[in-house]
């Protein structure tokens, strides 16, 4: 992958943070990057790529999106958050995931398309 691509992004960011691998989609990067460009403002990534042996994902039943390269969680709040969630759609985003309690609000962005679960959802 061509880090030069995402300037808003970098390949360090987007590693697992137990394992340092970093196995982002194109596809995906291509869309958080076109989502950044609308938005406008820094996007603080808080986990992106999750190995399958990372402790989160080691403890579901079955690995996540985060495995598959194709989501992230973003330190944001309150308008922002709603503005944010707002372009997501936009962009294409299929999965958003909604912490907007107590500290670490984030938001949660995927690509996934398959299986039973909303579109939106709150932690």
């Amino acid at each position: 992958m061509n880090w030069k691509d995402y300037p808003s992004f970098s390949e360090a960011e987007m590693r697992c943070s137990e394992t340092g691998d970093c196995k982002m989609s194109e596809a995906f990067m291509q869309k958080l990057q076109a989502l950044r460009d609308e938005y406008g403002k820094p996007m603080t990534i808080t986990s992106a790529y999750r190995s399958p042996q990372h402790s989160v994902e080691a403890s579901k039943a079955q690995p996540g999106v985060h495995t598959r390269g194709i989501a992230v969680d973003v330190a944001v709040a309150g308008t922002d958050c709603y503005e944010l969630m707002k372009l997501a759609f936009k962009h294409g985003f299929t999965g958003i995931g909604v912490a907007q309690k107590g500290s670490g609000r984030f938001l949660h962005l995927d690509t996934f398309k398959g299986g039973p679960r909303p579109n939106i959802w709150s932690y």
